[in-house]
């Protein structure tokens, strides 16, 4: 699989439907609360939103979509519930691979592994052998990942790699080493639940992608909601350093 370049180096292709989608799914534990729910009954329904969600993004061709389904700072969280949520990974990897598989979705998980139990790594493994070769859509989920992390593992990697580069680094030496270098930088980035922060997400990659923030909760994003996102996307005009007036092409 090759890698990208990044839209400070080169102007990448803007089309009316976003290549890559990136997403923070946040708002489940407060869609659980205004139910009077354990805060795991948010969780529980998120999982289903993802499901409607990469069924939409098939619909309009999205070519690539990346979660955030687990910071590394999120195990700050309560020990119940980091503990329902690797269940709950598990579970989800497990029940949903084999329709990923039908469906031509090629599954990649990016981010610190060390701290999951072998089970959870040996079912994650697994799961990517197992549709490494479909030619689908590509489904990236963000677990234990973060985004200051993803740049210093990079760099560790390729200093491992390629010691003789000591002293001037490019972003073309980075790139191949970064977690998302197999796909382009994300056109649109979504987060849901209200808050207007990327919280240490992709800091790398978002350099130049199309930032929208919605008041909706997580488990409440459905089919509408996706597509006012997409609207607010196909409303804007991505310069990537240049005019408005180099946009308009010139008259034949």
């Amino acid at each position: 699989m090759g890698f990208f370049t990044s839209a400070t180096q080169t102007i990448p292709t803007a089309g009316e439907i976003p290549k890559h989608i990136a997403v923070i799914m946040d708002g489940n534990g407060r869609w659980a609360r205004k139910r009077f729910l354990p805060r795991v009954a948010g969780h529980k329904r998120g999982v289903e939103t993802v499901r409607d969600l990469v069924k939409y993004c098939i619909s309009l061709k999205v070519e690539y979509l990346t979660l955030f389904a687990f910071s590394s700072e999120n195990w700050r969280r309560p020990t119940e519930e980091v503990s329902y949520l690797m269940e709950l990974f598990m579970h989800a990897i497990k029940r949903e691979v084999a329709k990923l598989h039908q469906n031509n979705i090629k599954l990649i998980m990016i981010g610190d592994r060390s701290r999951f139990d072998a089970e959870l790594v040996t079912q994650i493994e697994a799961s990517e052998q197992l549709t490494a070769n479909n030619t689908g859509l590509v489904l990236t989920i963000a677990a234990n990942y973060g985004g200051r992390w993803d740049v210093l593992q990079a760099v560790n990697k390729m200093q491992l790699a390629a010691p003789q580069l000591t002293g001037f680094y490019r972003e073309d030496h980075l790139t191949p080493y970064l977690s998302l270098s197999y796909a382009p930088e994300p056109d649109l980035f979504i987060r849901t639940g209200g808050e207007t922060r990327i919280s240490n997400f992709l800091l790398w990659q978002l350099a130049y992608t199309e930032l929208y923030f919605t008041d909706t909760l997580w488990p409440d994003f459905n089919e509408e909601a996706f597509n006012l996102a997409i609207q607010s996307y196909q409303n804007r005009e991505r310069r990537f350093g240049r005019t408005s007036e180099q946009l308009i092409e010139p008259k034949t």
